[in-house]
């Protein structure tokens, strides 16, 4: 029965940025956060402290907008499986240091009304994120403040020009086209990432209200294309049910700009390339739980629930999110006390 539970309950402090692939940008294919399965509501660990974590995120959607109202005639569907890996050190009692990567099982766009597929897979981002405690404070009363910071920096290390075979239909010369960005392991530039972090708790009644904002600032890859730079702003409560069971409810606002073109690039790669259609805002409901084992192992499972999403011209809109992994933290130093995270 344990078993079961676990497969379907979340770490409440551990997964809640965006998706890896912010998939309402359809021929953008700009990648939103490259965390999944990180924390928002993320601290620091305590001093030589290890957190090893692993979480495989699936995404469906079949449903395309233009503005805020439905679209029609534009993908049956597009779909992504990733397992996201990560790696965090507690340096000193203030800085905490990540290391995290991903593979992409899958990445699709199928088209409409027909059993065409353009899809990729492979290696994604490595993310290297430190996180440095800012603010601690016990009040009289044991309510419990805290702030952390962070700066951290995105370095593709998979495939962003993967191409596609074709054939032209008179002559039957084959030639090759860029897949579009949606379905590229990673968008190829260099990202950095800025992040801000407070909690307010009730270590007695078992109960935490935080938030978190994440910025990050895109880069330019080498074929000359910038993905809008992202924000995302995210309000957290979560309780302790029982001993062993949490949950969490989060609400985040997230804003993503426009793709960028380098204008001295002739991009005769991009038949149905419209890097106009990018750039998108989202109001998002994700509930979770999560379920711990021995004080170490927390399994955990968490939904993104869309309530608002508007997007420039006709793209792809969230629709179905589910993440589901587990962390496991540990000290190194013989250290007891409570997790800071």
């Amino acid at each position: 029965m344990k078993l079961v539970i676990i497969a379907c309950l979340s770490f409440f402090v551990f997964g809640l940025l965006p998706a890896a692939d912010s998939y309402a940008q359809c021929c953008s294919g700009g990648s939103g956060s490259p965390i999944a399965g990180s924390a928002a509501a993320q601290g620091v660990l305590m001093e030589g402290q290890i957190e090893i974590g692993s979480s495989l995120q699936y995404i469906h959607t079949a449903k395309f907008l233009s503005g805020d109202s439905p679209a029609d005639d534009f993908l049956n569907n597009y779909h992504s499986s990733y397992l996201y890996n990560r790696f965090g050190y507690g340096v000193t009692p203030r800085l905490t240091l990540s290391v995290e990567t991903g593979y992409w099982f899958d990445k699709a766009e199928v088209a409409l009304g027909s059993n065409e597929i353009i899809s990729s897979y492979g290696i994604g981002d490595l993310i290297i994120f430190p996180r440095y405690l800012v603010y601690r404070n016990t009040s009289e009363n044991n309510t419990r403040d805290e702030i952390a910071v962070g700066l951290g920096m995105k370095i593709p290390l998979g495939q962003y020009n993967d191409s596609l075979l074709k054939i032209e239909p008179f002559s039957n010369t084959e030639y090759y086209i860029k897949k579009p960005p949606a379905v590229q392991p990673t968008t190829g530039a260099q990202d950095f990432m800025f992040y801000g972090f407070y909690r307010h708790g009730y270590p007695d009644d078992n109960l935490n209200f935080a938030t978190s904002a994440l910025y990050i600032r895109k880069g330019w890859n080498p074929r000359g294309e910038k993905t809008g730079d992202f924000m995302s702003v995210a309000l957290f409560a979560s309780s302790m049910l029982t001993d062993d069971l949490g949950a969490t409810v989060q609400i985040r606002g997230e804003v993503m700009g426009k793709t960028d073109i380098n204008k001295t690039v002739l991009f005769y790669a991009y038949p149905n390339y419209d890097h106009k259609a990018t750039g998108s805002k989202k109001l998002i409901l994700a509930p979770q739980f999560n379920y711990t084992l021995w004080n170490k192992l927390t399994a955990f499972c968490l939904f993104e629930l869309p309530l608002y999403q508007y997007v420039e011209k006709t793209q792809i809109a969230s629709q179905y999110l589910a993440n589901i992994g587990f962390v496991y933290r540990f000290s190194t130093s013989g250290a007891a006390g409570e997790d800071e995270d």
